[in-house]
C-alpha cells in the first residue's frame, strides 16, 4: 500500500490515518506538520498541499509516517476501502456520512468499511473520535479491540474559545488545561481538527504542550516574510526558508523591499537533507545579500555549521543558543534595521524572545 511497505515489507513504519468524509486532508496536514515542527520528520501522503511543507508527499526516513486515508474502493477487483490496506497504529476518525454513491449503496456499507479498517488497528494503537458523531459511535460498537479517545464537547479533548472565530482556544485534556492554540486557522471543524491532531501526536510521544506550540505555527498559508512585530524602528520577520534556494530568494526579495536599510539574517538550517549532507554546499553563498548573519546550530545539530559557512562574505557568527543570538542581533539593531529569521520549525520561540528583548 501506499505507506511505503507498512507492515508487509518488514520496515515496521508506525502509521498515523486520517479517515472521514470532511476534513481529513486538514487534519493530516496539521497532524504531519506537528509532528516535523517536534523534530520527528514524519513522511506523508496528503490529498491536497499542505502549506507549511509545500509538497503533498514524501517518504522521509523515519517510524512516522501520516497518510490521509481514504474510504474509496481500492481497485476495480478489490472493493475494499483503501484505507483497509494502510494498517495504522493511530487513527483519526473525524467523520461519517454518506458519500462516494457510485460505490457504496448506503451508509451502513460505508460503516462496514469503517468496521473492517478499526479491526486493522493494533490493540497498542489509538482511535480518536468526535463524541457527537453518531455513525462513528455505531461503528465502534461493532468491536473495537483498542483504546479509544474522545474529542468535544463531553470528549476527553475539549476546547474553550477564547475568540468566537476559533482563532484562539484552550485544550484542555482529562479536564485539565494544557494551554492556548494561537493560529491562523478559524472555524470550529479546524478546532476539531486540532483536538484529533493533538491527541493522535500525544500517542506517538509529542506532549500536548509542544504540539499546541506546532500548531500555534501551522498556517492555512505558507510562512513568507510574515511581519512579526515592531520595535523601536527595528522589524523582525518570520520566514519558512530553511535551505539554500529559499534562503537566497527570501534575503534578495527583502532587499529589494528595503534598499540599502541593514538586513540583519538568522538562521536555523535545520532540513533533513541537511541532516544528511545534502543542500549544505550553498549555506554560505544562499546569505550574500545580507549585512550579517547569526546561524543556529544546537548541540545536536549532528553536523558542523560553522565549517560550512567559514566561508561566507559577510560577517557571520555561529551560536550554539538562542541566547547568544538575541545578544548579536540586539548590538547591532538599530532603527531602520530589518530582522528576518528562517526556519522550517519553531526555533524555540526566538521571535517573541527577540522583540521582547529589543524592547
Amino acid at each position: 500500500g501506499p505507506q511505503g511497505g507498512a507492515d508487509h515489507g518488514g520496515r515496521g513504519r508506525g502509521g498515523r490515518g486520517g479517515a472521514g468524509t470532511h476534513g481529513k486532508t486538514s487534519t493530516s496536514s496539521m497532524l504531519a506538520w506537528v509532528l516535523e515542527h517536534a523534530g520527528m520528520a514524519p513522511g506523508f501522503l496528503i490529498g491536497g498541499v499542505p502549506q507549511n511543507f509545500g509538497i503533498s508527499a514524501r517518504l522521509g526516513d523515519t517510524p512516522f509516517f501520516v497518510v490521509e486515508a481514504d474510504e474509496y474502493d481500492s481497485a476495480f477487483f478489490d472493493k475494499r476501502s483503501k484505507f483497509v490496506h494502510y494498517r495504522p497504529r493511530t487513527a483519526i476518525l473525524n467523520n461519517l456520512e454518506f458519500d462516494h454513491a457510485d460505490i457504496f449503496p448506503d451508509l451502513p456499507a460505508i460503516e462496514r468499511q469503517f468496521h473492517h479498517l478499526v479491526r486493522t488497528i493494533p490493540g497498542e494503537g489509538l482511535i480518536i473520535h468526535p463524541v457527537a458523531e453518531a455513525a462513528l459511535v455505531r461503528v465502534l460498537q461493532m468491536g473495537c479491540w483498542t483504546p479509544v479517545q474522545t474529542t468535544g464537547d463531553g470528549g476527553q479533548w475539549q476546547a474553550r474559545l477564547l475568540s468566537e472565530d476559533g482563532s484562539r482556544f484552550e485544550v484542555i485534556f482529562d479536564g485539565v488545561p494544557q494551554g492556548t492554540v494561537d493560529w491562523s486557522l478559524t472555524g470550529r471543524h479546524n478546532v476539531d481538527n486540532a483536538l484529533a491532531t493533538l491527541a493522535a501526536a500525544r500517542h506517538v510521544g509529542v506532549v500536548p504542550e509542544l504540539g499546541i506550540a506546532g500548531l500555534s505555527l501551522f498556517k492555512s498559508v505558507k510562512r513568507r516574510m510574515e511581519k512579526v512585530a515592531e520595535v523601536d524602528g527595528v522589524t523582525i520577520y518570520d520566514d519558512f526558508a530553511h535551505h539554500p534556494t529559499a534562503i537566497a530568494t527570501t534575503l534578495d526579495g527583502l532587499r529589494k523591499r528595503v534598499g540599502s536599510a541593514q538586513v540583519i539574517a538568522v538562521v536555523e538550517p535545520r532540513s533533513n537533507s541537511m541532516k544528511l549532507g545534502a543542500h549544505r554546499d550553498g549555506l554560505a553563498e544562499s546569505v550574500v545579500q545580507a549585512d550579517r548573519v547569526y546561524w543556529y546550530a544546537p548541540p545536536n545539530l549532528g553536523w558542523d555549521l560553522a565549517a560550512t559557512v567559514a566561508g561566507a562574505t559577510v560577517p557571520t557568527e555561529v551560536c550554539g543558543s538562542l541566547e547568544a543570538i538575541i545578544a548579536g542581533v540586539k548590538a547591532h539593531a538599530a532603527p531602520g534595521t530589518q530582522v528576518v529569521i528562517m526556519s522550517n520549525g519553531g526555533f524555540g520561540g526566538l521571535h517573541g524572545k527577540l522583540a521582547a528583548a529589543l524592547q
